[in-house]
């Protein structure tokens, strides 16, 4: 079975590589190895390299058993959290729209 290749759009491939490369950071701050990290995380190292280069073939729970090793997996929290598009969306009532009034028989 050939594994299948995610296709990403280049600016989305720049971001998972930059959070990826904040993962190896926080990582070597800590002075873990891959090793240790890898362990902990109950993943193999490869899996553990795959992540630190932002791999899109990387299920999420994986980058999210690393981020509780290091500590940050509250930061997932701040995604979406401040969302002034779906704010304003939801301000001018663009997201539920109103029910036409029944009509009397």
């Amino acid at each position: 079975m050939n594994p299948r290749k995610t296709i990403l759009l280049p600016k989305t491939a720049t971001l998972l590589a930059e959070l990826g490369e904040n993962i190896k950071l926080a990582r070597l701050r800590r002075k873990l190895s891959t090793e240790q990290v890898a362990e902990r995380a109950n993943i193999g190292r490869t899996t553990l390299w795959a992540i630190e280069k932002g791999s899109p073939n990387v299920a999420m729970g994986f980058y999210v058993q690393v981020l509780f090793v290091l500590g940050l997996e509250k930061d997932l929290l701040k995604v979406a959290g401040d969302d002034p598009l779906g704010r304003r969306l939801q301000d001018a009532k663009l997201l539920v729209k109103e029910r036409a009034p029944k009509k009397s028989k």
